[in-house]
């Protein structure tokens, strides 16, 4: 037999695990690519040329086909064995199939994941954002437990693409989001998550089930303790020393040793500019983005391109991104990192796309020519991709003027939601 394409893809990732499990149960030849590394080859042109996005999963079938999006390729995948009735024997069943698959995605999965980068500092933690995504994940397991009960399968009496996806958002949540008391509460889904990936075609493709004893909690940073001030340096003696009350002060002749002088930021060495960026941030939050007397007229009539240079940015890890909102506010959050260069930097990104299938990008208008210099204060920095933009040229042009004005569209992914730096 021969493969039915190849697969690029980590093993570790969810949407992996439901390809593969796929291809296993329905006796498909799935030929994966050993040698690909995530954030190497995904970056590469042969790479983008197929795939222009550089995400993973992605599959490349025969005569030129190429796919990306997990839950694309596992369908597709399904079609091609449909004796093994993985997606429903009625119509009926295909669309309660296909109703699973996103409630497993976008009610489970997706609480699990944006909690777990939460706490681990991806994001800036938000005590209500938490409480709402583990309200949210336990109706949802409350639901599927209840639907359970006297079933063995979600749809029908055999193993279907919704038990897979089930089954796979479930076993990465027990590992990092339903502990030991959850779980105590969640006989029918543990034994169904226990069923599915102890099947002899899918043990190796999960293998062993983790699960966690006590739910990770959120630890707040320690905050550094402030230096203690430096002692007085010692005071001449004088020849005869007034005599001193017992409830005197120490007279302060301020002879303190001095601090060290703050390191100057490379920024302010720069020669000055016409462009005066607060200026730009009023315009901007104060006129329409277009018109005769618009932010961007006023913009291009006092840009000064040698002190300043404008910048498209990328999030590089596009397919770790779930519900809108959730990334919306991971913008927030990389924005709220920014703070140290306040002065120096104006942006206006976005999320564009749809739950699941959606993209971060949008414009930067920063100082100097070299966006590391103010955007490398952010821890996550270097989860973004920046290109300088020309702005004579009319490509580049049309992607900053509609970033700025919130209508920007990249790869048929239109701007759903976002978030100004100013």
């Amino acid at each position: 037999m021969a493969p039915v394409g190849r697969l690029y893809s980590v093993a570790v990732q969810r949407q992996t695990q439901i390809i593969k499990s796929v291809a296993a149960l329905g006796g498909l030849e799935l030929e994966i690519v050993a040698d690909y590394k995530h954030r190497e080859d995904n970056l590469k042109p042969e790479f983008l040329g197929k795939f222009s996005l550089g995400k993973i999963p992605a599959l490349e079938g025969p005569n030129g086909f190429y796919l990306t999006e997990g839950a694309a390729i596992a369908r597709y995948l399904a079609t091609l064995a449909p004796n093994a009735n993985l997606l429903g024997s009625s119509l009926e069943e295909q669309a309660r199939v296909e109703q699973w698959i996103h409630f497993a995605e976008s009610e489970i999965d997706a609480s699990t994941l944006f909690t777990n980068q939460m706490l681990n500092g991806i994001f800036v933690y938000n005590k209500a954002i938490h409480n709402t995504l583990i309200e949210r994940q336990n109706r949802a397991l409350n639901t599927l437990e209840a639907h359970l009960l006297t079933r063995t399968f979600v749809v029908g009496e055999r193993i279907t693409l919704a038990d897979i996806s089930i089954a796979a958002s479930v076993f990465r949540a027990v590992k990092l989001t339903i502990d030991a008391e959850a779980r105590s509460k969640l006989i029918n889904t543990i034994r169904h998550l226990e069923t599915v990936v102890n099947q002899p075609k899918l043990k190796d493709i999960f293998g062993e089930i983790q699960y966690t004893e006590k739910v990770v909690q959120y630890v707040p940073p320690k905050k550094e303790p402030k230096p203690a001030p430096a002692p007085a340096a010692p005071k001449e003696k004088k020849e005869k020393e007034k005599p001193k009350k017992q409830d005197d002060d120490e007279e302060d002749d301020g002879n303190l040793v001095p601090e060290e002088p703050k390191a100057k930021n490379p920024l302010e060495s720069l020669p000055k500019s016409s462009f005066n960026l607060e200026d730009w941030k009023r315009a901007y939050s104060n006129k329409d983005t277009r018109g005769p007397d618009g932010a961007l007229e006023w913009f291009y009539a006092n840009f000064d391109k040698e002190g300043f240079s404008v910048w498209r940015v990328d999030f590089k890890y596009n397919e770790e991104l779930t519900l809108i909102f959730m990334s919306s506010n991971q913008v927030g959050g990389f924005f709220n990192r920014l703070e140290a260069s306040r002065k120096y930097l104006f942006g206006s990104v976005g999320v564009l796309g749809d739950p699941n299938a959606s993209i971060i990008s949008g414009a930067l208008i920063l100082r100097g020519q070299d966006a590391k210099a103010v955007v490398d204060c952010a821890p996550d920095w270097e989860s973004y991709e920046y290109k300088k933009l020309d702005l004579g040229n009319e490509e580049d042009k049309k992607f900053f003027e509609s970033a700025l004005a919130w209508d920007l569209e990249v790869d048929g992914k239109a701007w759903k939601d976002g978030k100004n730096f100013k």
